[in-house]
């Protein structure tokens, strides 16, 4: 029995996680604040989304645009919002923090990670814009409740880094290569039969369940139709960007 593929939505508010849901979503990233690519959510925006859907959600620990955690008084204030977050309700998150040379910033990880108290959590693009994927991998190779990679496989998009996910997910089970890998960032219904074939199994959707673009809410309809496309019900056909 094949298993079923993962399809994560981003959800701004309630109506977006209810919608995602309805469609056939698996889990909701939650974040606010698309111009900056999604920073952490309002706790109140949680405790709701919590109360208003059943499926798991990861929520975004980032507080500004970019990939620096802010050095010492940054990650205060990180491990503190991630203290507020569990107390309404989140139970799972997304993170990656860089240093200045494009390397994973491990201290402001560490301190993050040992916040969530062995919650589950997927390092996020911020891969894409490292100096070294292999090495950053290998340094948080371990790393308690680290699980997912979301990746495009390059800064550029699913297009540019097709090759690069295809060579990683050859590698999965290895060292540093453990975690699932989650494609998402210009990611297309065209793109998905090369990655499945590959045996990647967890998707990420922005734009492409909101038909209106994100000046508008997502669509079940939309989210509906990557479900059927990852189940093998229908096959892909134009093409469907994030």
């Amino acid at each position: 029995m094949s298993v079923r593929a993962v399809l994560e939505v981003i959800a701004l508010d309630v109506e977006d996680a209810v919608a995602a849901q309805a469609g056939g979503a698996d889990r909701l990233e939650l974040v606010t604040d698309m111009a900056a690519d999604g920073l952490t959510p309002p706790a109140a925006t949680v405790a709701a989304i919590r109360a208003a859907v059943d499926v798991p959600l990861r929520v975004m620990v980032r507080l500004t645009d970019g990939f620096c955690a802010g050095g010492p008084q940054g990650v205060d204030r990180l491990t503190g919002v991630v203290e507020e977050l569990r107390e309404a309700g989140a139970r799972e998150f997304v993170l990656g923090f860089l240093d200045e040379h494009g390397a994973v910033d491990l201290p402001a990880v560490e301190r993050v990670v040992a916040a969530l108290d062995g919650c589950p959590w997927t390092f996020h693009r911020a891969i894409d814009r490292a100096a070294d994927r292999d090495a950053l991998r290998k340094e948080l190779d371990g790393m308690p409740g680290l699980d997912t990679y979301l990746t495009a496989g390059a800064a550029g998009g699913v297009d540019e880094g097709l090759p690069t996910l295809l060579a990683e997910a050859a590698r999965r089970g290895g060292p540093g290569h453990r975690q699932q890998i989650m494609v998402g960032g210009g990611l297309r219904l065209d793109h998905v039969p090369a990655l499945s074939a590959a045996g990647i199994d967890a998707f990420h959707i922005g734009g492409a369940a909101r038909p209106d673009g994100w000046a508008g809410p997502v669509s079940a309809d939309a989210v509906a139709r990557w479900r059927a496309v990852l189940d093998g019900r229908t096959a892909p056909a134009e093409p469907s960007a994030v």
